[in-house]
C-alpha cells in the first residue's frame, strides 16, 4: 500500500514537473520563432529555474503563467504552433510588432484566454475557427494585419466576447449574424474590409457599405443616408484613433512646458510579477511597512538591482472589469507626470491582489516630518514648508487642469504629500479613489478621505469635485503651518475646537497668529508670511465649493497675485454672516459662546 502511494506522489511531481517543463519548452520556441535579437528577452533562458523570472511574463503565486505581453518589441517572426501548450495563460499580447505568418489554429487550446491582441502586426491567412474554443475570451483584437478569407461562424458563439475589433483587413464574406448583436457587445468594428454586412447593419461598418454599393443600389433619400453613414464613418474613425493610440503607446509622450522632468511614454509603464514584489518586500514583512490608510499598505522594498520602491498593496478593490479595467485606469494615472506628482513605475495583478510600485520617497511624508520625528531628524523649516507648499498645489492644479480627463484626488493631507531626496513635495495616491472604488453601480456611495480633510458637501452628498481637493489642500495648508492633526480631541481640555480648522479661525479672528504656529520653528519664520498661508488655506476651507478659489488661483496667490482683493471680500463676507449670527442670538437670547462656534456648527452639520 506504501508503494502505491509513493508511486502515486512521485507521478504527481513528476505531471507538476513536466507541465513547467512544457511552459518553459512553449515559451522558449515562441521566442526563437519571433527571431528574437540577442538584445530581446535576454534572460528568456533554458538555465533559468523558472519561466516566471523571464521578462514579460506574469505568474501566479502558484507558478502558473496567466499573461505574456510583448508589444512593441520589433519581433518579424511567426507565430509557433507551441504557444498552444501554455494552458492557463489569460492575456496574450503581441501588437505593434512585425509578426508575420499565420494565426496558429492551436491558439484555440487556450481555454482560459481572456484577451487575444494580435492587431497592428504582418498576419496573413484566415482567421481559425478553433478560437471559437475560447469560451472565457472577452477582448479579441485582430486589426490593421492582412487577414483573409471569411469571419468564421465559431467566434459568434463565444460567450463571453464584448470586444471584437477585426478592422483593417482583407477580409470577405458574409459577417455571421450572431455579431451584430449590439446589446451584448461594448464594441466592434469591421470597417476596411470586403465584408457583406448586410441591409441591416450598415451602420456598423459603413467603411464596407461605402466601397460595395453602386449607384442603382443608392435610395432616394441619399442624402440622408449619406449624412448618417458620414457621422456614423465619424464616429468608428474616432474609436479607430482612439485603439490606435493605445496601441502606438510607445511612441506618444506626455510633455508639459516647465513642469515635467523629461518625458516618459506609455510603454516604459513595468507589469511586475508577484514573485519580484515579494522577493524585493521580503514576503511583505511588517518590519517594511512604511504607512497605512485607506487603500491600504505600503512596503518598502529592494529591487534586484538595488533600487529602492515602494508598494502600495491595494486593500478594497472590486471591480466588475477585472484586471483588464485595473490595467486601463493604472495606464491614465501613469500618464499623469508631473514633477511634484509621484510617478508610477509599474503594477502587479494576480486573481486576488492589485499591487502598484512607486519609488521611494526618502524623506518619506510631511505629516511624518511634521509629527513623526526621531530623535535626531531635523525639523521643517519654514522656507521649506513654503516650498512643500506651493509645489502641492501646482501638482493639483496640473490633476484638475491639464489632465484630460481630469483626476480628483479625494484624500489630500499631510501624509499624502511626499518628499523626494531635495524636499521637494511629491503628491501621491493621486487616482487611486477611482481606482479601488469601482462599484456594481455607476453611483459611488462610499466617501473616500480622511475625517477633518473631508470637504462639507463630499460628506452630505458623497459627490466630489475638484473644489473637494482645494478644501483639503487649505486643511494640509494648516497643518503646515501648526503641525498638528486637523482633528486633535486634546484641545478639549482647554477649549471646544477640536477641528484644527475652527480653532484657526478663532485665533485669526482674536489676530493671535503667533500662538498657533508649529513651536518646532523655535520663532524662525516670518509672520507676514504664516498670514499669507493662513488666508489662502481659510479661502481654500470655505464651506461652499463655488466659493474656494481654483488650484491655479491658489498657485497665483501663493506668488503674491491677487491674494489681498480675495481677502478683502472673504472678510466682507465673514462680517456679514457674523451680524446675521449676532441678529439672530438677540432673537433667540444666545450667549456669546455660541455665536463664537458657529462656524463649527456649519462645517460640522454634514458630519
Amino acid at each position: 500500500m506504501g508503494f502505491i502511494v509513493l508511486f502515486l506522489l512521485l507521478a504527481t511531481l513528476c505531471s507538476s514537473e513536466l507541465e513547467n517543463n512544457s511552459q518553459e519548452e512553449a515559451l522558449y520556441a515562441l521566442k526563437l520563432s519571433l527571431n528574437a535579437s540577442k538584445n530581446q528577452l535576454t534572460n528568456w533562458n533554458r538555465d533559468q529555474v523558472s519561466p516566471c523570472t523571464w521578462s514579460n511574463v506574469y505568474c501566479d503565486p502558484s507558478g502558473n503563467i496567466y499573461q505574456v505581453s510583448l508589444a512593441f518589441m520589433g519581433f518579424t517572426g511567426y507565430l509557433t504552433p507551441r504557444i498552444g501548450a501554455l494552458k492557463g495563460l489569460q492575456t496574450l499580447v503581441l501588437n505593434g510588432n512585425g509578426i508575420t505568418g499565420g494565426i496558429p489554429k492551436e491558439l484555440g487550446n487556450l481555454t482560459r484566454l481572456v484577451r487575444l491582441d494580435l492587431q497592428n502586426n504582418r498576419l496573413t491567412g484566415e482567421i481559425p475557427s478553433s478560437l471559437g474554443n475560447l469560451k472565457k475570451l472577452q477582448f479579441l483584437t485582430l486589426s490593421q494585419n492582412n487577414l483573409n478569407g471569411s469571419i468564421p461562424e465559431s467566434l459568434a458563439n463565444l460567450p463571453s466576447l464584448i470586444n471584437v475589433l477585426l478592422d483593417s483587413n482583407d477580409l470577405s464574406g458574409q459577417i455571421p449574424e450572431g455579431l451584430f448583436n449590439v446589446s451584448k457587445y461594448k464594441y466592434v468594428c469591421f470597417t476596411g474590409n470586403k465584408l457583406n454586412c448586410g441591409m441591416n447593419y450598415r451602420k456598423l461598418c459603413a467603411y464596407d457599405i461605402a466601397d460595395q454599393a453602386g449607384s442603382s443600389h443608392k435610395p432616394k433619400t441619399g442624402i440622408i443616408v449619406g449624412i448618417v453613414l458620414g457621422l456614423v464613418v465619424i464616429i468608428c474613425l474616432g474609436g479607430l484613433l482612439f485603439f490606435w493610440r493605445k496601441s502606438y503607446k510607445r511612441d506618444v509622450y506626455v510633455d508639459v512646458a516647465g513642469e515635467v522632468d523629461g518625458r516618459i511614454a506609455f510603454g516604459q509603464l513595468k507589469r511586475f510579477a508577484w514573485r519580484e514584489l515579494q522577493i524585493a518586500t521580503d514576503n511583505f514583512s511588517e518590519r517594511n511597512v512604511l504607512g497605512q490608510g485607506g487603500f491600504g499598505k505600503v512596503y518598502k522594498g529592494v529591487l534586484p538591482d538595488g533600487t529602492k520602491i515602494a508598494v502600495k498593496r491595494l486593500t478594497d478593490y472590486e471591480s466588475p472589469g477585472g484586471d483588464a479595467a485595473f490595467q486601463r485606469e493604472v495606464e491614465m494615472i501613469s500618464v499623469a507626470v508631473h514633477r511634484n506628482l509621484l510617478r508610477l513605475i509599474g503594477f502587479c495583478t494576480t486573481p486576488t491582489e492589485r499591487l502598484l510600485v512607486y519609488p521611494f520617497m526618502q524623506n518619506l511624508s510631511v505629516a511624518y516630518r511634521l509629527r513623526e520625528l526621531k530623535p535626531g531628524e531635523a525639523v521643517l523649516d519654514w522656507p521649506t514648508r513654503k516650498k512643500v507648499a506651493l509645489g502641492t498645489a501646482r501638482g493639483l492644479e496640473y490633476l484638475h487642469e491639464q489632465c484630460n480627463p481630469k483626476i480628483i484626488h479625494r484624500d489630500v493631507k499631510a501624509a499624502n504629500v511626499l518628499l523626494d531626496g531635495d524636499f521637494e513635495a511629491v503628491v501621491g495616491d493621486f487616482g487611486l479613489a477611482k481606482l479601488v472604488d469601482v462599484r456594481r453601480t455607476n453611483v459611488t456611495t462610499q466617501v473616500r478621505g480622511t475625517m477633518g480633510h473631508i470637504a462639507p458637501e463630499y460628506l452630505s452628498t458623497g459627490k466630489s469635485s475638484e473644489k473637494t481637493d482645494v478644501f483639503g489642500y487649505g486643511i494640509m495648508l494648516l497643518e503646515l503651518v501648526t503641525g498638528q492633526r486637523a482633528i486633535d480631541f486634546s484641545r478639549l481640555e482647554e477649549e471646544d475646537d477640536v477641528l484644527l480648522l475652527d480653532h484657526v479661525k478663532k485665533l485669526e479672528r482674536e489676530k493671535r497668529l503667533d500662538a498657533i504656529v508649529d513651536r518646532n520653528l523655535k520663532q524662525n519664520y516670518k509672520i507676514e508670511e504664516v498670514e499669507m498661508i493662513v488666508q489662502v488655506a481659510l479661502l481654500c476651507t470655505q464651506a461652499s465649493p463655488e466659493d474656494r478659489p481654483a488650484m491655479s488661483e491658489v498657485v497665483r496667490m501663493l506668488d503674491g497675485e491677487g491674494l489681498a482683493e480675495r481677502w478683502e471680500e472673504w472678510q466682507h463676507v465673514e462680517v456679514n454672516r457674523r451680524q446675521d449670527y449676532e441678529r439672530l442670538q438677540r432673537r433667540l437670547g444666545w450667549g456669546e459662546d455660541s455665536i463664537n462656534n458657529q462656524d463649527a456648527i456649519e462645517l460640522s452639520g454634514g458630519r
